[in-house]
């Protein structure tokens, strides 16, 4: 029905209810006169909001795939399950941005607003289908993000992190605009169906420009995914920023960043080709060394943010794998993974964020005893790292063994062995945090503040689907079975 009454703009709701809804933020906080006024009313006002944007994204997972705006933009089923993902990502980042004390309390709502417009970024990210709209998706989504790193203005490392990463980002957005505009001069078009379609008849010198080109217009993705070498920004942004940043930028610029990825991929070399053999070479290189730096390097980490921040760019590393393959599969199991690292992201922020708070520092060592101070929540912890890990019955050994099903399948032996070494690797620092929180002695009995019961039924309701999808996970593969990617 809303689709017959607004035409396209009926498939395109869920993003102008956030352009919406960042407008009215802006409005409400103007209107806060009093800087250290409670914001729970304009963040509860946003989780409500979100929650109506998300019954429009499901409404339109079971709507044929279209394009829109004269294919700009692609509605179909891989696009609205990874908006899913990243609004629930969205929506796990402000709520824990509202108990966090990382955050200045006046700068409750504005981390909102910016929130909300990265979002809108990678939404349009997701579901770009030529150049223009998806190099505006990623400037939408990074001009926010060099923002929010910098939220703690009083603190050098929080400037330093806004500064790093602003730098580095205005240098991979040139380089990836330098290759798309040599991709235009070569195809003479900048629709996504209509570049492809040219390239089987390139030969000779235009076929190496192509190639030189590609690789520069990577430059722009592997920079806002953290994929070798493009991810040095990673771990000094992630531990400068707020900790509710963090947890915002391992999902949604992420999620956003592997989603043009894949599309790209699908797009332009599903066929058999030489541009093929080369695009699946270097993802295979990049794959291994970018899973080889974030989780060897993770290993002397005494930062629990800038462990995270390492272990995310191991998981990414592994998530791309199910780009190489490029068929449904590999897209089914990119997504059944985005959705079970991004509870078990959020989880894991939520607790370092109260012990953060409690004893001002991320490191190890405030983990210690956790298990005899507050065991509900050291189990949970410890349940999440083991399945960050990769172990049974949780949903990361689920997410894990999909991509190496895909890539096994695919007699792609020399990287499935990368990936199980550098899974062993990752196994032994996540267990030396665990161990730290059950076998190490306390400092002190007293509790931790913030782990009030409202936060702990957070958590607990966070944990209940990286347990339930490593036992269910049948259902979740279904429906990213259907979220194949629209090509036309």
């Amino acid at each position: 029905m809303i689709q017959q009454l607004f035409g396209f703009l009926g498939y395109y709701i869920p993003e102008i209810i956030c352009v919406v809804l960042m407008t009215t933020l802006l409005v409400a906080e103007s209107a806060v006169k009093d800087e250290n006024a409670n914001r729970g009313k304009i963040i509860g006002y946003a989780l409500a909001v979100l929650s109506i944007c998300l019954i429009f994204l499901f409404q339109n997972l079971g709507e044929a795939p279209l394009h829109i705006f004269h294919k700009a933009v692609t509605i179909d089923p891989f696009s609205t399950l990874i908006k899913i993902i990243m609004v629930l990502g969205t929506m796990g980042a402000i709520l824990l941005s509202y108990s966090s004390k990382d955050i200045y309390s006046n700068l409750k709502s504005e981390f909102c607003i910016m929130a909300v417009g990265v979002l809108i970024g990678g939404m349009l990210l997701a579901s770009a289908n030529n150049m223009l709209t998806l190099y505006l998706g990623i400037e939408t989504l990074s001009i926010l993000s060099y923002v929010m790193s910098s939220f703690k203005r009083d603190e050098a490392t929080s400037t330093e992190a806004g500064m790093k990463y602003a730098l580095y980002g205005g240098l991979s957005a040139g380089v990836a605009l330098y290759g798309i505009s040599h991709l235009y001069g070569i195809l003479g078009s900048i629709q996504f169906a209509e570049m492809a379609s040219k390239l089987p008849g390139l030969e000779g010198a235009n076929l190496a420009i192509v190639m030189v080109a590609f690789i520069l217009f990577f430059v722009g993705i592997g920079y806002k995914i953290s994929l070798f070498p493009f991810h040095m920004w990673t771990p000094d942004v992630y531990q400068g920023s707020p900790i509710p940043v963090t947890a915002f930028f391992s999902i949604v610029p992420k999620l956003a960043g592997l989603a043009s990825l894949v599309r790209i991929s699908m797009i332009f070399f599903s066929q058999s080709s030489v541009l093929t053999i080369s695009w699946v070479g270097l993802m295979i290189v990049i794959s291994a060394m970018t899973m080889s730096v974030g989780n060897i390097t993770a290993i002397g980490q005494n930062s629990v943010k800038r462990l995270l921040a390492f272990s995310s760019i191991g998981h990414v590393g592994l998530m791309i794998l199910g780009v190489v393959v490029l068929n449904d599969v590999g897209i089914r199991a990119i997504l059944f993974y985005g959705i079970a690292y991004m509870f078990m992201t959020l989880i894991a922020f939520y607790i370092t964020s109260q012990l953060s708070d409690m004893y001002g520092s991320d490191s190890h060592e405030v983990f210690k005893g956790l298990i005899y101070k507050h065991p509900l929540m050291a189990i949970i912890m410890a349940g999440v790292l083991f399945s960050l890990a990769g172990m049974p019955p949780f949903s990361g050994f689920v997410a894990k063994f999909n991509i190496f099903s895909v890539i096994i399948e695919k007699k792609l032996y020399g990287i499935a062995i990368v990936a199980a070494i550098n899974s062993v690797i990752s196994l032994y620092y996540y267990v030396k945090l665990a161990k730290t929180m059950i076998f190490n002695e306390a400092d002190g009995e007293s509790k931790v503040t913030g782990f009030t019961p409202a936060n702990q039924a957070v958590i607990v309701a966070l944990f209940i689907p990286v347990l339930m999808l490593g036992i269910f996970w049948e259902k979740i593969m279904i429906l990213s079975g259907n979220a194949t990617i629209f090509i036309n």
